[in-house]
């Protein structure tokens, strides 16, 4: 069996991204899950977690959702998006 990781390359800086989200909340709120749990469930790096919750990186569309499908609930509870005017 192969796991899909989804990887960011080091050394190149990336600002804030405009998708924020709520994932250190479901963690907690899922039996206060780690990082490293929630990666291995939807098969990427801790540091793609890490990523994601300090809005350095927004997830493709798939797994955004295999995120959603972990907590139980829908892609919006998970992800929002903020225009950059705002």
């Amino acid at each position: 069996m192969f796991q899909r990781y989804t990887c960011i390359e080091e050394g190149v800086e990336m600002g804030k991204s405009q998708v924020k989200n709520n994932i250190r909340k479901l963690r907690f709120n899922h039996d206060e899950m780690t990082q490293e749990q929630l990666a291995k469930k939807v098969g990427v790096t801790r540091q793609t977690i890490i990523a994601m919750e300090s809005e350095k990186y927004a997830p493709s569309l798939e797994l955004a959702f295999r995120i959603a499908r972990i907590f139980g609930v829908p892609l919006e509870e998970v992800f929002y998006y903020t225009p950059e005017d705002e």
